[in-house]
């Protein structure tokens, strides 16, 4: 039967598009629901759609406060979050997509972490994180760490770290190869309840393959371990991290590859701006594609 014969036009409904981010292949990377025009729904109301489509996130377009500048909410099934990489750059590359932004005016995202500058580089959507970096030393010991992963302490290069641009703080946890990266598979009855807390210790997992690319896992444990295949607040931070304990200075590209051990891959450009031995800027860019759209009877 033909979906307009099923849905009923003049019931209370919303049209959503459904994206694939950090890649340009469909049924890769990180699934992204966006609600273009959001603005009459409650909170409430996008808390119970967020979980009744139960993708990482999903974006409300609430308003447009002048050309160039859109409001959004994101939310998880579970609660809202004041920023988030991929629905951020989902989001930006959606409104050029569909004609609602052009190239040539500066383009703004007002979250609740802050207005995020995007600007365009070919198909490339680059965001500026909101605040600035912070990494402080993590609770977790390399061997409370190796021990939470199900790895030797040896495959561990360094102390873990917590790393956050805006957000939610991640576990930076370096490995010394690929097949540590893969093998990795947390207990999560080993994490102490303080870390648990309310919604479980986002443990970020990297390697460097390359000069400046790496290939990362991201887990979030509670209860139980969530995986997820592009993480680009994550990201952020640990382009950051690392660009601190480099010599070098100026602009320094980081290419980081995710979601590999899912059958998700993902591609996160990272650019982080460092002067005089100071990080000044971080920037992390990505494509999507739209595989689908559709519309919510409320």
């Amino acid at each position: 039967m033909p979906l307009h014969d099923v849905i009923d036009p003049q019931a209370s409904s919303i049209d959503y598009l459904l994206l694939d981010v950090f890649t340009s292949s469909p049924f890769q990377g990180n699934p992204l629901a966006v609600f273009p025009e959001a603005g009459a729904l409650s909170e409430r109301t996008m808390q119970r759609i967020a979980r009744e489509l139960n993708l990482s996130e999903t974006v409300f377009m609430t308003a447009t406060a002048m050309p160039g500048v859109f409001e959004l909410r994101i939310f998880t099934p579970h609660q809202e979050l004041p920023f988030a990489g991929h629905p951020t750059i989902g989001a930006a590359w959606l409104l050029r997509e569909i004609g609602w932004h052009d190239d040539q005016t500066p383009l703004v995202l007002r979250e609740r972490a802050g207005e995020v500058p995007i600007r365009f580089d070919g198909e490339h959507a680059w965001l500026s994180t909101p605040n600035a970096l912070s990494v402080t030393p993590s609770p977790l010991s390399r061997a409370d760490a190796a021990a939470l992963l199900g790895l030797s302490p040896e495959t561990l290069v360094d102390e873990p770290v917590i790393g956050t641009t805006c957000g939610s703080p991640f576990h930076l946890i370096g490995l010394s190869c690929v097949d540590a990266l893969a093998g990795a598979h947390a207990t999560p009855a080993l994490l102490s309840a303080p870390l648990k807390g309310e919604h479980g210790a986002n443990v970020y997992l990297y390697v460097e393959t390359g000069e400046r690319h790496l290939r990362t896992r991201k887990l979030r444990i509670t209860d139980q371990v969530v995986e997820d295949p592009a993480t680009g607040s994550a990201a952020a931070p640990l382009a950051g991290y690392l660009a601190q304990r480099s010599s070098e200075c100026g602009t320094l590209e980081y290419m980081i590859e995710q979601g590999i051990e899912m059958g998700r891959p993902s591609r996160i450009g990272v650019l982080v701006d460092k002067t005089d031995q100071q990080i000044t800027a971080i920037h992390v860019g990505g494509t999507a594609v739209v595989i689908g759209e559709g519309r919510l009877r409320l």
